[in-house]
């Protein structure tokens, strides 16, 4: 290109590259009028060399330009500045068709047959400005769904919460949640899943107006922005049809899928004054809506904010106690009904905390759960019981005890290994650890649940399924369960002497655990009128106030020499 700038060359050799060139030649005059045009022009242009010879070179520009080109000709032919490519931006030509032809252009001089002449050199940039369209897409755009991604979609919040501020008319923010997705995953394999997001996203711009916005955060996470609503009732009203929406089932790949999400609202200006904190919001109405499970939308309240910073401080503190050995194990003695020998123990988790004080396992453990601190502390609880079992034989006393597991713990792969593992360490026959998995949680695939008892099963060590009766059990699945025992739950033993109907679903719960030959453990036995019921019913060991609370390990130990000495009672 630059051999042709600014030289004289001999006309066959300036014939060969001109039509050989592969990008656009034109030869313009001072007057801007097309003195010749190479093949790739013609092709580029869609004229044929005579339609554009003598013809004025505005004739290949958009009409507002063609005006302006003029001068600019005769500015060039006085300059006589040579320009190479990319000097210009965003310039088209037209083409015989009528259509459009992005270019670069780069212009120099030569001269021909004794007269000076401008050569415009002129590339077809269509790949690269699509190309370039792709990576803007890209940079804005989710690749699975096609939606805003998290970048686009924070520019279109933040204009609307400005503009909420400056007409004074409410926006909301939806964040959405696709519930249990991972089990979709799990079950149907990840093509499954994608398709499923992709349903989704498809479902979600269905049920909204042109003017809302719809992006996806990644995962399982969608976000919906409702501008210029009239009041932010209206944001409820969008949750629920998108709700509905996604709740009506389909086939997918012979698959029937059923989609349900949580959905939390947030509102601006009423809520929040930028789309940062908008978000925040939305996010933990969000997670209040997964908690209430069913709720077709939740709206963002000031107490939300207040109870993440509790359950942040109690996270961090209690992260700390796992790590500075704050916790402690006491255990319940579980008794035999007849006997009243100690049988067992039951391990329950104690914290006491510097600041916070006497902190109760119905308030920490859901935050262990929610922040997967869950897995730490499960398997420290297991640690502390399995080296107590280990003590307490050390000095003569064998003694089952008890432990539960999460549902997160009873659903990791490596449970079992882990588990050998630690009975290993401690050098304990698994005969004298059992672990507790409540009755909902193995219901909830009870195939999945049987799998993994059977590889517990398979290490010697007890399951006992516990709170039953609270659940909606499968009497066909609770046979095929490799469970130890059955424990009734505590609500139905503390009203068995006042309401009827309780003493006839305990009296049941003992006859049916009979028949499938399993022993029963009642929760919660704090009166002497309980525990006679019990014993006419041949319940075989119980737990509660009545004989002791939950102690630490060195009390148990001292009635358990106690009760070997053939001086057994009940603590206090």
């Amino acid at each position: 290109m630059t051999a042709l700038m600014d030289a004289v060359i001999s006309p066959e050799l300036f014939c060969d590259v001109f039509d050989a060139a592969p990008d656009g030649i034109l030869l313009v005059d001072q007057a801007g009028r097309i003195l010749r045009a190479n093949a790739a022009m013609q092709r580029l242009s869609g004229h044929p060399a005579q339609q554009l010879q003598g013809q004025p070179l505005g004739m290949l520009l958009p009409a507002y330009l063609r005006d302006k080109h003029e001068q600019l000709v005769r500015n060039f032919f006085c300059r006589k500045q040579t320009r190479p490519m990319r000097a210009v931006a965003q310039l088209e030509i037209h083409r015989s068709d009528g259509s459009s032809v992005p270019v670069d252009i780069a212009l120099g001089f030569l001269q021909l047959d004794g007269q000076e002449v401008a050569a415009a050199f002129i590339r077809d940039i269509s790949d690269l400005r699509r190309l370039q369209e792709d990576m803007r897409h890209h940079a804005a755009h989710d690749s699975l769904t096609g939606l805003l991604n998290r970048w686009m979609f924070t520019q279109h919040l933040d204009q609307a919460v400005m503009r909420a501020q400056r007409i004074g008319r409410p926006m909301a923010l939806l964040l959405l949640d696709v519930n249990d997705f991972k089990l979709i995953n799990d079950s149907y394999g990840h093509s499954v899943g994608d398709q499923v997001l992709v349903e989704v996203a498809r479902r979600l711009r269905a049920g909204l107006r042109a003017v809302d916005v719809l992006g996806r955060l990644g995962g399982d996470e969608f976000i919906v922005l409702l501008p210029d609503l009239w009041e932010v009732a209206q944001a409820q009203q969008v949750a629920a049809k998108l709700h509905r929406l996604l709740a009506a089932p389909w086939q997918l790949q012979g698959y029937a899928i059923t989609v349900e999400a949580s959905i939390g609202i947030a509102c601006a200006p009423h809520d929040a004054q930028d789309g940062q904190t908008l978000m925040r919001y939305a996010d933990m109405a969000m997670y209040e809506a997964k908690r209430q499970r069913h709720a077709q939308g939740v709206y963002y309240q000031p107490r939300m904010n207040r109870e993440l910073q509790e359950r942040k401080r109690l996270h961090d503190r209690l992260q700390r106690a796992l790590e500075q050995g704050e916790l402690q194990l006491h255990y319940q003695p579980q008794v035999d009904v007849v006997s009243g020998q100690i049988i067992g123990a039951e391990a329950l988790l104690r914290w006491t905390d510097a600041e916070l004080g006497v902190i109760a396992p119905d308030r920490f453990i859901p935050v262990a759960v929610s922040t997967g601190l869950i897995f730490p502390l499960g398997q420290w609880v297991l640690e502390t019981a399995c080296r107590q079992i280990a003590r307490w034989l050390a000095q003569g006393l064998e003694l089952r005890v008890s432990v539960n597991l999460s549902a997160q713990q009873f659903r990791q792969p490596q449970l079992a290994g882990l588990l050998q593992q630690t009975l290993a360490r401690y050098a304990i026959p698994a005969r004298l650890l059992e672990l507790e998995i409540t009755e909902t949680e193995a219901m909830s695939d009870a195939e999945e649940a049987r799998q993994v008892m059977q590889q517990l099963q398979a290490l010697g060590v007890g399951i006992a399924l516990d709170d039953f009766g609270t659940g909606y059990s499968s009497l066909a699945y609770l046979r095929l369960l490799p469970v130890s025992r059955l424990k009734i739950d505590r609500a139905f033993i503390g009203s068995i002497h006042t309401r009827p109907e309780d003493a006839r679903l305990v009296q049941a719960v003992i006859a049916l655990a009979h028949t499938l030959g399993l022993p029963v453990v009642a929760e919660g036995v704090e009166q002497p009128v309980q525990l006679e019921f019990l014993r006419l019913h041949r319940c075989e060991v119980y737990q509660g106030w009545l004989f002791s609370k939950a102690v630490p390990a060195a009390t148990l130990g001292q009635l358990l020499l106690l009760q070997q000495a053939g001086q057994a009672q009940t603590l206090p």
